[in-house]
């Protein structure tokens, strides 16, 4: 068996983190999406001498549907809804309502229990990072870049190891710059890429986030 691009979580980051610098970001905000996300966002941050912190994006689900995605909502902000979704499944004001309500809600639970008593990051006029360890549709990372947008960062681009090349392009129109080394071809999986890929824990999350992991 062919040796994998990728060892572990935290070796993809030290590689991306080589061609993120090439971008020569001022004192960048490095955002992992947890859980997978934040071990390769730790790698870029410490290269780059960045700060860290976690990007938390809930799907709003559609009416008597839950998995399909209408769009996506963070702890702060507008949701992202995807407009071609929106007019397929022509959601109610009243779901919409109730729907982004629970997610958002459950998006500033996450943020909390992660960031615990350190205080959130002012984005606006900064360069930020939105790491994840691969993407496979890109929804997720899609709609945390049309959200982070409404904050006003300077710069906004996204970092990933691994992703399949028509996912990149999906993604590219909410971001400034798409930053991804590895774009093999079939693509099946995120894990598919990395020799270690357990998961993640919400401890080892929060560990990275308070310095110490």
């Amino acid at each position: 068996m062919a040796d994998l691009p990728f060892a572990d979580r935290r070796q993809a980051g030290r590689r991306l983190a080589v061609e993120v610098a090439r971008l020569g970001l001022e004192r960048p905000l490095v955002l992992g999406v947890p859980r997978g996300g934040v071990p390769v966002a730790a790698e870029v941050a410490r290269a780059l001498d960045g700060e860290l912190d976690v990007i938390v994006v809930r799907k709003v689900g559609a009416p008597g549907n839950p998995e399909l995605g209408l769009g996506a909502v963070g702890p702060e902000g507008e949701p992202y809804l995807d407009p071609r979704i929106m007019a397929s499944v022509g959601p109610s004001d009243e779901h919409l309502e109730r729907e982004v309500a629970a997610q958002r809600e459950e998006a500033r639970r996450r943020v909390l229990a992660y960031r615990g008593s350190h205080e959130q990051v002012t984005l606006a006029g900064r360069d930020v990072v939105v790491v994840d360890d691969g993407i496979a549709t890109g929804g997720t990372v899609l709609a945390a870049g049309h959200i982070l947008r409404a904050a006003g960062p300077r710069r906004l681009v996204l970092a990933v190891p691994v992703a399949p090349r028509e996912s990149l392009t999906r993604v590219a129109e909410a971001y400034d710059e798409v930053v991804c080394p590895f774009t093999p071809d079939p693509y099946f999986a995120v894990g598919q890429w990395y020799d270690d890929f357990r998961q993640v824990t919400d401890a080892e999350v929060e560990s990275l986030l308070s310095g110490s992991g």
